[in-house]
């Protein structure tokens, strides 16, 4: 798609201790194995394979130093975000572009995570960037209280994504809001209260959406998310019971798997598990039933094939209705479809979204049935910034550069091979325990050892995931124990980015076995 310029030579100075300057990365120093700054890497040309080329440069970083960010974030930034910073060695970014970023030492990474699987399209992609300076030309704010062409462009386009009868929207600004929102219309429509979600599940951080989460580390000693119960996860890895053929992957578990062609003995026990969180934990009519269509903070789980079909008919038995969050999984991200639930072969009765509706902006969506949608109108909701202009303009210009990139293709080829390549690695090391995922949305579970599957301690995950980062790329953790490493990254990525990825997580994984 880009005319490529090489900066391999670039890159062989970093890791022989070379000096050169390109203008796109700026200078060298001897031994350093980073741009202008210091750094304890050790690594030699041997070592990992060479990063892929790239074609745009980095403006220079003159603005505030290492030691006075960290200092603000110390001294005026809440705690949390210490608590939330990464790595040991902190990465100080200071711009993007498409599958990269650089930090202020000009010092460039592969980013497999995409700020939590947010950035879809690419950092900065010049036809969203175009898109946004286009309409803050014309008018930055305004609300839905006036009739403007930006919002409701986009609500008719983004509607045509849907299935009938999934064609209303209402626009929010974080996927949070757009969950709390969701269990409101839910209890609205239903009369009812109690709402159902999995165990490990992510879906906000909102007083309303904890409940809704079921991970301690998202969870505070106050009252919050009343009305909201827990089932077993459905993790046929992880979980009592899996096998060999349970899930809709490239890749399937090591388990042994004795069912018969079409039967599935794991998802006969899960949703056994869900009948007795009905016969025990809620009335007997409850509000809703949400899920990701694979697990994203939980660790990129996947659920038995026909789990969440059966699920669905138990759940709307009991008067409930079912919301699919696509916050993580949508708008190609899975490859084979669209939408995370269209691999599930359901419909729900509604969807939220966020993260990669707007590529970064601060967005997000709830899509429901006219039916829902009128329960909600029963009072007054109203939200100043949802439907921004901008954010409209920017989350039109994703959903054509979705199409006009072939994203999700790339999302099902690249995502395929990475699978298929990460399996190598699964059976090549004891501490790799099962890789799962659709498209461009991975996990990779590491364990102590593939009999007991207990996960990996957190001071091991932390060497490797350093490791990775200190040969240049960036990827995420998830799961109830921070055990699963996960792969999310900007769907513009090429099967170079990917065999480079490869090579530097084989190596980093080996790194930690040596010196065990």
């Amino acid at each position: 798609m880009h005319k490529v310029v090489s900066c391999l030579s670039a890159h062989r100075a970093v890791l022989t201790g070379q000096s050169c300057s390109l203008p796109s990365l700026g200078k060298f120093h001897l031994a350093s194995g980073a741009l202008c700054g210091k750094s304890d890497l050790k690594y030699t040309p041997a070592d990992i394979p060479e990063m892929p080329r790239c074609d745009f440069s980095p403006e220079e970083y003159k603005g505030m130093s290492k030691e006075k960010m960290m200092q603000i974030r110390r001294e005026n930034c809440n705690p949390m975000t210490m608590k939330v910073t990464y790595y040991k060695k902190p990465v100080f970014v200071h711009q993007g572009y498409m599958q990269w970023l650089w930090d202020v030492d000009g010092r460039r990474y592969l980013d497999l995570f995409a700020g939590v699987a947010t950035v879809s399209v690419g950092h900065c992609h010049p036809k969203v960037t175009a898109a946004a300076e286009q309409q803050l030309k014309k008018l930055w704010h305004t609300t839905n209280i006036y009739v403007y062409p930006a919002l409701h462009e986009y609500c008719e386009k983004l509607a045509s994504y849907f299935p009938d009868p999934l064609k209303v929207v209402y626009l929010t600004n974080s996927g949070s809001e757009a969950n709390d929102l969701a269990m409101l219309m839910a209890r609205l429509h239903t009369g009812n209260f109690d709402i159902i979600t999995f165990r490990g599940s992510y879906h906000g951080g909102s007083p309303q959406t904890m409940g809704l989460t079921s991970n301690a580390a998202y969870k505070y000693p106050v009252a919050n998310g009343l009305g909201c119960t827990n089932t077993m996860c459905p993790d046929v890895f992880r979980g009592p019971w899996g096998g060999g053929h349970c899930r809709d992957s490239p890749v399937q578990t090591v388990r042994e798997c004795s069912c018969a062609q079409g039967h599935c003995m794991a998802n006969e026990q899960y949703i056994g598990q869900l009948k007795e969180t009905f016969a025990t934990s809620v009335p007997s009519r409850i509000a809703a039933f949400f899920s990701e269509p694979i697990q994203g903070v939980g660790g990129s789980v996947q659920y038995p094939k026909n789990y969440l079909k059966d699920a669905y008919k138990l759940v709307r038995e009991r008067g409930g209705i079912c919301i699919a969050d696509e916050v993580q999984t949508g708008f190609g991200r899975t490859g084979s479809h669209f939408w995370g639930f269209q691999g599930h072969d359901i419909i729900p009765d509604m969807v939220t979204m966020a993260k990669g509706i707007g590529n970064g902006f601060p967005m997000g969506a709830v899509v429901t049935t006219p039916e829902i949608a009128a329960s909600f109108a029963k009072g007054v909701h109203f939200n100043t910034f949802g439907g921004n202009p901008v954010a409209c303009a920017i989350a039109s210009s994703v959903l054509d550069t979705i199409r006009e990139d072939g994203t999700q293709k790339i999302s099902l080829d690249v995502g395929t091979y990475l699978m298929k390549e990460l399996a190598k690695l699964r059976d090549k090391y004891e501490i790799v325990g099962d890789v799962r995922g659709k498209g461009l949305q991975i996990g990779v579970e590491m364990v102590k050892d593939k009999a007991s599957r207990d996960p990996l301690p957190p001071e091991a995950m932390a060497e490797i995931f350093e490791d990775v980062k200190d040969m240049g790329v960036l990827i995420g953790k998830g799961g109830v124990y921070g055990q699963t490493f996960r792969i999310k990254p900007p769907m513009c990525i090429t099967m170079e980015d990917a065999r480079f990825f490869l090579g530097v997580f084989d190596k980093s994984i080996q790194n930690y076995v040596e010196k065990r």
